[in-house]
């Protein structure tokens, strides 16, 4: 699976994963509620600093965001396991 070409779907899972809304998940990363919308529907792509966010907040949620850590940021799953 080719994790730049999912981005929507991680956007997506992740948002329903911790049970917020647009509006709310983008107020989590420091975005507007239209930049999750277009993430959502893959109009528009991350910047660096939102993956970093977005990576950050699948770190801090333990082992209910591991499968999407790994799946997405298959680089720093091995940086962590070393």
């Amino acid at each position: 699976m080719a994790a730049k070409a999912n981005m929507p779907r991680l956007v997506k899972r992740l948002r329903e994963r911790t049970g917020l809304s647009q509006e709310k998940f983008a107020a989590k990363l420091g975005v507007t509620f239209p930049t999750i919308n277009r993430w959502e529907n893959g109009r528009a792509k991350p910047s660096p600093l939102a993956m970093q966010r977005i990576e950050a907040l699948l770190r801090s949620m333990g082992d209910d965001g591991d499968d999407l850590l790994g799946r997405y940021f298959p680089q720093s799953q091995a940086e962590v396991s070393r």
